[in-house]
């Protein structure tokens, strides 16, 4: 909505917007003048005014109106920029406002960039629904072979649908029964560790996606940083100060200022002659002190930091005189639009010379010896990012100098500055480093300096036309030879143990691009910092391009470079996607790591899906605020940080974690071990009834192919229940390395991602395990059968059950108490009921000594060769981890 009045005094307010885009700190908002100027409420519906906006767009950071007002007398009209706007999802901070609402629903901005979620399946799902059709078709052929055998004899259709109902246990429909309750074992596994506590799973679907990843997006703010600012560095050019020397800045701080008050607090005349003269004479060195003295005033007073008071007592009170609200230190908070600048003021408190109070036309220090300065603020030029750099005029009350102070970037400011030759050189050290650097200047006026300026600047601001070149043009002609006074960096600290997780993933083999909205330089800096770039590795800045020749020629200088991280701006990604989108995706696949600044939500979500329909791997997206949920939503896995910003972002996502540094375990260890699992309990479900479909098919042949089923009602029904669930089931407590292993040695985590644990080649070798086991168990039993029918079956099911819970060994790596239960208690079951099944098994029959030899006789037979060659393949080619392991 549209900003029209409010109830501070300034004209403006702030708002919190950690909801909608992560961010911290407050934000900035100024009323339409002609509204706030009104004298009271009730007249803003007295008077005949109207708003024109422009059309819903998705960019965030832009917004074009204007405001008539058409009864005065000329009309008036003010342009409306996005400092005008309240946003939809946002708190106001300070006091209470009014406003016309322009967008609502699916016109704001926030629902605009979010995208419909889809349903996510899993890789895993998908092969394994690949080798069902193969299934199928196995079936379908096997029972036509049947037929054909049978020479089409009588209604030979009959006989088919017969075949295909007997052996219709080829398709594995347990399996995905068995595979959803190993998810939820797994699910149940994760949220139960140890190790990364507060970690929730959302989706019951897709846990072996973990182990599967490729391509790894993170969001920058609050994710990898916990967008808390501290003051690092200060560098004068000679001295450099340290967190360890701050002291030192204040001994001289207390010195200069006990110093000037004497001569201040004597008469103002005269104490600006001999300054002015000063300024004429030959530039001497200054003393160290003096320009500690001058570096911290600088900082303390170029900024846009508001100091706020909390009020004590009722709300009533505060309308009282300033003097009567409380300024003791403990409760001033500061505000500003960044993080970065709230960082500067804190540090100058720490050190002596504190912000005690602001409004649009002057601000306050306090002295280390407790003496209030005044500076009347004359004008201000906000920080953009093409001018890269803010400044700010002052005079000071006392001595009648006027001042202009700047900062800004140090690409912006180095042409600005006096010569020297530190300063380059400094601001490389500090950003490899991982600090924010910002370079502070000033420059002396003399009142007809300030006036002539003036003039033209008001002039400028009036122009209809490119208004922003002029008035850029005219403070530019100020920002000449300014005196260099120093250099800041400021740290953004990094979450936990990010460094490390990163190293972690990327030895892993994941790739991990970065999406921001923040600032290339910001962004860059913290790619450094957080060793996503490590420190061997060049960065390619990919300069901004407009049009398509120009992306041409950008991606041909970046084609020439060899293993470099890529950093490209949102703009610039636009138009490389416009005309080169496959060169622009083949290229950035094969950077180390990418870094995309002034991201959009949906171009976030973009990204993600390109590199899904590029590359076909797969994609995990983490993000921590509501401008991440888009790309959460299409990544094929998307994981959510609850953190200062409310819990948008994990509720969204598919996996929700309390801090970034929990992500490396959740995909070594159990990404690896849901996968593995998965893929051993889906092929042996599928061994399972590959080998009774086989006896069938052996039993059909040898009795000229009659359409007779070998294993009667219950028979069928426990075998896929009771006698061998459990052991199979208990495969998902299965794991192939210890814990502690896969996390010691992340390169494990690069096989996952070829996908071998479960191919077609595994799938074969499995098919004709169950064939030759289900082959030698019918005519093991037909060869050995004694005069009546009745033994084949006793004795084949036996041997079936014992193959089945010996296979369960033989497939299993790692024991864990509950597989020996199940195993043994499956046995049980089995032992048990066969006194039930008297229909079915000679009980008498049962007990003699022939039916245990010839069952192990044949149990035998089926199972040693598979373990010979088992125990061959360990010894010949044994796989990776087991060269760890022992």
């Amino acid at each position: 909505m549209v900003f029209l009045r409010t109830s501070e005094k300034a004209g403006s307010c702030f708002i919190r917007t950690d909801q909608l885009d992560g961010e911290t700190d407050w934000k900035l908002k100024v009323a339409v003048s002609c509204t706030q100027r009104l004298p009271a409420l009730g007249d803003l519906f007295s008077i005949n005014a109207y708003v024109y906006a422009q059309k819903p767009q998705l960019d965030i950071h832009s917004f074009e109106g204007t405001f008539t007002r058409e009864d005065s007398d000329p009309p008036i009209h003010e342009s409306l920029s996005i400092e005008n706007t309240l946003w939809a999802s946002t708190v106001v901070a300070s006091g209470t406002i009014i406003g016309v609402v322009i967008y609502t629903g699916k016109e704001t901005r926030s629902v605009m960039n979010t995208s419909n979620p889809k349903n996510k399946v899993g890789l895993l799902d998908l092969e394994l629904n690949q080798l069902t059709k193969a299934l199928f078709l196995a079936l379908v052929a096997l029972s036509v072979v049947m037929v054909t055998l049978q020479g089409f004899s009588g209604p030979w259709y009959r006989s088919l649908f017969r075949f295909l109902l007997l052996f219709s246990y080829i398709i594995p429909i347990s399996l995905r029964v068995n595979l959803d309750m190993g998810k939820a074992a797994y699910g149940w596994m994760i949220m139960k560790d140890e190790n990364i506590p507060g970690t929730v799973v959302r989706t019951s679907t897709i846990p072996e996606e973990l182990g599967r990843l490729v391509y790894l997006l993170t969001d920058k703010t609050g994710t990898l940083t916990r967008n808390e600012m501290v003051f690092k560095r200060l560098h004068l050019g000679t001295v450099s100060y340290g967190t360890d020397t701050m002291d030192e800045i204040q001994n001289q701080l207390m010195n200069s200022y006990s110093q000037t008050q004497p001569q201040a607090s004597g008469n103002n005349a005269s104490s600006t002659p001999p300054r002015k003269a000063q300024s004429s004479a030959p530039k001497v060195r200054k003393s160290v002190s003096s320009r500690v003295h001058e570096a911290v005033k600088a900082v303390a007073l170029c900024h846009n930091v508001t100091p706020v008071y909390e009020a004590r007592g009722a709300a009533g009170e505060t309308e009282f005189t300033e003097a009567d609200q409380d300024f003791s230190d403990d409760n001033r908070t500061y505000q500003a639009s960044s993080p970065d600048e709230v960082a500067l003021v804190q540090w100058t408190e720490s050190v002596g010379l504190t912000l005690v109070n602001r409004d649009l036309t002057s601000m306050q220090l306090r002295t280390p010896s407790g003496q209030i300065l005044t500076y009347c603020i004359l004008q201000t030029f906000p920080f953009t990012s093409e001018s890269k750099r803010m400044g700010v005029i002052v005079r000071d009350e006392s001595t009648a100098e006027i001042t202009f102070y700047m900062k800004g970037a140090d690409v912006a400011m180095s042409t600005v500055v006096q010569y020297n030759d530190w300063l380059e050189e400094e601001c490389g050290n500090m950003a490899r480093e991982g600090l924010r650097t910002l370079v502070v200047a000033k420059r002396a006026l003399t009142d007809e300096q300030y006036q002539d300026f003036e003039n033209r600047y008001n002039q400028a601001k009036l122009s209809i036309h490119d208004r922003t070149l002029k008035v850029a043009a005219v403070v530019e002609s100020l920002e000449r030879e300014m005196e260099l006074l120093c250099l800041t960096g400021v740290e953004d600290q990094l979450q936990t143990d990010v460094r490390p997780t990163l190293e972690m993933l990327r030895n892993a083999g994941l790739k991990i691009w970065m999406l921001t909205g923040d600032k290339l330089e910001t962004a860059t800096c913290i790619a450094k910092s957080s060793h996503l770039v490590s420190r061997t590795q060049d960065t390619h800045v990919f300069r901004p391009v407009t049009s398509r020749g120009e992306a041409h020629l950008e991606l041909n200088a970046f084609r020439r470079k060899h293993d470099c991280a890529l950093v490209i701006s949102g703009d610039s990604l636009e138009v490389c996607l416009k005309y080169y989108e496959h060169e622009f995706v083949e290229l950035a696949c094969q950077c180390p790591a990418v870094v995309c600044c002034r991201c959009a939500p949906t171009q976030k979500a973009h990204i993600v899906k390109l590199l899904q329909q590029h590359t076909g791997r797969r994609t995990c997206a983490i993000g921590d605020g509501g401008n991440d949920v888009s790309m959460i939503q299409a990544a094929d896995c998307g994981i959510g940080i609850e953190g200062k910003e409310g819990r948008q972002a994990s509720l969204a996502a598919d996996f929700s974690v309390s801090q970034f540094k929990h992500i490396g375990r959740l995909l070594v260890v159990h990404g690896r071990s849901s996968y593995k699992r998965s893929a051993a309990l889906s092929q042996f479900v599928m061994h399972r009834g590959l080998i009774i479909s086989t006896m069938q098919a052996v039993f059909s042949s040898v009795f000229y192919f009659a359409s007779v089923p070998l294993y009667q009602g219950f028979l069928m029904v426990g075998y896929a229940t009771v006698y061998t669930m459990f052991p199979v089931f208990s495969l998902v407590l299965d794991q192939d390395v210890k814990p502690e292993m896969a996390m010691l040695y992340p390169e494990l985590y690069k096989d996952l991602t070829k996908g071998r644990s479960l191919s077609c080649k595994t799938f074969l070798v499995w098919v004709l395990i169950s064939i030759y086991q289900g082959g030698i168990l019918m005519f093991g039993a037909l060869v050995l059968f004694e005069s009546e029918f009745v033994h084949v079956v006793a004795i084949s099911f036996t041997a079936l059950v014992l193959t089945e819970l010996l296979m369960v060994a033989l497939t299993v790596r790692t024991w864990h108490w509950l597989m020996a239960v199940a195993e043994l208690l499956s046995l049980g079951c089995y032992v048990a009921s066969l006194a039930f099944l008297n229909q079915y098994f000679d009980v008498p029959f049962i007990m003699t000594m022939t039916f245990v030899w010839k069952v192990s006789a044949i149990t035998v037979v089926s199972c040693l060769p598979l373990y010979i060659l088992k125990y061959l393949k360990r010894k010949l080619s044994p796989p990776s981890y087991s060269k760890l392991s022992s």
